[in-house]
């Protein structure tokens, strides 16, 4: 009688299979997070300067309504022009920094108050400015 050996074999994975599978997902992973990370800071970005154009425009709106400019940014909070201050999404805290009018330019010469409002964060920006100056 003849004995016949059984060939089969045990169901799963080699280790070959499993490493090669890392690989091309490590490689895809390298790819995915410099994109990712681009994108999320492009978003930012993109909120900043959105931020920014509000505070100014209501500071003008503040200015143009009251005959003076605004002692500081909580003035438009309690003016009923925002509802709370947006956080700078590059410190990620409510820390504007204010610019002060020029006396001789403001409207009323005796309180002059802000007319300009910056990003608190010393960082660069992708545009290669510092968002301090945006």
């Amino acid at each position: 009688m003849r004995t016949v050996k059984s060939t089969t074999r045990a169901a799963g994975f080699t280790l070959l299979e499993l490493l090669i599978v890392m690989f091309i997902m490590a490689i895809l992973l390298a790819i995915a997070a410099p994109i990712y990370s681009h994108s999320v800071l492009s978003a930012r970005e993109a909120v900043l300067r959105n931020d920014l154009f509000e505070l100014r425009k209501l500071i003008s709106q503040y200015t143009l309504d009251k005959q003076k400019a605004p002692q500081s940014l909580d003035d438009l909070v309690q003016a009923g022009y925002l509802k709370q201050l947006p956080k700078d999404p590059m410190t990620n805290e409510t820390n504007w920094v204010p610019q002060e009018e020029d006396v001789l330019s403001s409207v009323d010469q005796m309180e002059p108050g802000i007319d300009d409002v910056h990003s608190a964060s010393n960082l660069i920006g992708t545009d290669g400015t510092a968002y301090s100056s945006w």
